[in-house]
């Protein structure tokens, strides 16, 4: 397979189904015999990495190759608060650095390829006193992967995170639009949005991947939309 650079999953807002998307690439990346890693640097809203509303936790349970692994492993700061990076950390008294994450990152390239990041929130959402998610990517120099909602409201949250991210000199892979129910309540809609952000955002768009009932054995379509967006063959 052909050399992969790391990803930075990053989302339109809180919500829009980021954790998935990691945990689809997770899955595909160990199937072609990739050695990946699963990074979530920041995780607010649970108790800690074992905790039933962890990411770390749900990617382990349902990623074949990481069954038994410690999810606290893929964590580098944990808080209960359901609030931003930044907000959360100063609820605890503690003072996020981003030069550990960039270590910790690292550290595991020497061993493991790609790193699949995970954001939490929005681009925009503050990490630290001065640096926000968007700044996490360019610091860990990954590739950023937009994931959104597919419903309505969908084209301003999508075509506002390009833009951020486009002032900034990154281009991202791609977009990928989640939906939770079964499939679109109106396609139509879905349609349309598709067209405007990969018109309006000169961007690569690929799904909606809907809901998957079993997170361990996903249907092969949510996978078709990833090796689109990668530009590989199935």
């Amino acid at each position: 397979m052909p050399h992969i650079a790391d990803i930075f999953v990053v989302g339109t807002d809180t919500g829009v189904g980021k954790s998935v998307v990691s945990l689809l690439l997770m899955q595909l990346l160990f199937a072609k015999g990739f050695e990946p890693f699963y990074l979530k640097p920041f995780q607010t809203g649970c108790a800690g990495p074992y905790d039933k509303d962890s990411d770390a936790r749900f990617i382990y349970e349902h990623t074949g190759a990481l069954k038994g692994r410690d999810p606290s492993r893929s964590v580098v700061y944990c808080y209960p608060g359901a609030r931003a990076p930044y907000i959360a950390a100063m609820q605890n008294g503690v003072t996020i650095d981003l030069d550990t994450v960039r270590k910790f990152a690292t550290a595991k390239r020497e061993k493991y390829s790609p790193l699949v990041v995970e954001g939490a929130g929005g681009l925009l959402v503050p990490v630290t006193g001065s640096a926000l998610m968007v700044d996490v990517v360019r610091e860990l120099d990954c590739r950023p992967l937009l994931v959104a909602r597919a419903g309505l409201g969908t084209i301003n949250h999508t075509l506002l995170s390009l833009e951020a991210l486009r002032h900034r000199q990154m281009e991202p892979l791609g977009v990928i639009l989640l939906d939770p129910a079964p499939a679109p309540e109106d396609p139509e809609l879905v349609y349309e949005n598709i067209e405007t952000i990969r018109i309006r955002g000169d961007i690569r768009i690929v799904g909606p991947i809907c809901g998957i009932s079993d997170f361990s054995n996903p249907p092969p379509s949510a996978y078709t939309f990833l090796y689109n967006l990668l530009e590989w063959e199935p």
